[in-house]
């Protein structure tokens, strides 16, 4: 796992995670869900961005159903599924076995060989500082499981 540097950044969890080059296709689905500005706001916000390799794991067709106008609101909730309340360091999240996400649902928190994993995707690239929060970067794209309406 590389760890970036604390130095804070002036750039907000959107442009920072731009800026990095691993997650244009999150970017992609954070615009495409109309969550820019909650992201781009005074936060704080944990992120865990699936990097682009990750989002190449999804099966095939599932990126562009969600990426579709009329599945907004389930891309909504993928996306809030891998954003926290709050700025927690990857350390801070090892020692936790669940998180709440901002979607709503808990997310199963692991620990192993000193690398943390949330619902089964590995963080490898941990701590991306930015003005509004923090990204970590993850190998797999979580789906929330189905809710009851």
């Amino acid at each position: 796992m590389n760890n970036q540097s604390n130095t804070p950044s002036t750039q907000n969890l959107v442009d920072t995670a731009a800026a990095n080059g691993s997650f244009k296709t999150f970017g992609q689905a954070v615009e495409k869900a109309a969550l820019s500005d909650t992201l781009r706001g005074p936060g704080p916000f944990t992120v865990f961005a699936p990097t682009d390799a990750a989002f190449e794991k999804l099966p095939p067709g599932k990126l562009e159903h969600l990426f579709k106008p009329e599945n907004k609101e389930e891309l909504v909730g993928v996306v809030n599924y891998h954003v926290l309340k709050g700025q927690k360091s990857s350390a801070d999240i090892g020692k936790w076995n669940a998180a709440r996400m901002v979607q709503g649902q808990s997310a199963p928190i692991t620990q192993s060989d000193g690398k943390v994993s949330i619902d089964g995707a590995q963080v490898v690239v941990a701590d991306v500082a930015s003005s509004n929060g923090v990204i970590h970067g993850i190998d797999k794209v979580n789906i929330p499981a189905p809710t009851a309406h």
